[in-house]
């Protein structure tokens, strides 16, 4: 710690022990769904959080995100804790880029909801449709002044714009019952 002081990075290194500390204390929460970070897992973490800010080109004051995406996205039915750390590294990312695309006019709330409703009901846990079809079309009508998501906070949004055409249970049936007949 003396070194760290001497070379002027005793603040980093204090807020990075907080910050180890924070994402530690969400195991008293996640391990309902049976998802627990490793003290390995957060120093990981952290070191992603990094790399993402500075890739980003963000800075974050005070907490960091990731105790709220952990919040968040916890009782997924597709995270498991093969692929719990994997998947926090990639959502983080995946949240610092589209603070940037979307020009920071959603709150952290609002994109983490979008977030992850369409991640449980759009995508079915898929991270690259997620990031890219989901959160591109969100992110294009942000960027081109939609602002309906300030009443929803970002709730129920997607199915408003989205372009897909998704498999609907009623319309399966009728065509089985019209190639029976």
């Amino acid at each position: 710690m003396e070194d760290a002081k001497n070379n002027g990075n005793w603040l980093e290194i204090m807020l990075e022990q907080t910050q180890l500390q924070k994402l530690l204390e969400t195991n008293q929460y996640t391990e309902q769904f049976g998802l627990e970070l490793s003290k390995q897992n957060t120093e990981l973490l952290v070191a992603e959080r990094m790399n993402t800010l500075k890739k980003e080109r963000r800075v974050e004051f005070g907490q960091s995100i990731l105790p709220a995406i952990i919040y968040a996205f916890c009782d997924s039915a597709y995270i498991q804790q093969e692929n719990y750390v994997d998947t926090l590294i990639r959502l983080q990312e995946i949240f610092f880029m589209y603070k940037n695309e979307m020009e920071d006019e959603l709150t952290d709330e609002e994109l983490l909801n979008f977030m992850k409703e369409q991640f449980e009901t759009v995508c079915y846990g898929d991270l690259d449709y997620l990031e890219g079809t989901c959160l591109e079309i969100f992110g294009e009508a942000v960027r081109a002044g939609y602002r309906d998501y300030y009443c929803s906070e970002g709730r129920e949004e997607f199915r408003k714009m989205d372009i897909v055409t998704r498999w609907d249970r009623r319309l399966f049936d009728a065509a089985l019952k019209e190639m029976i007949e």
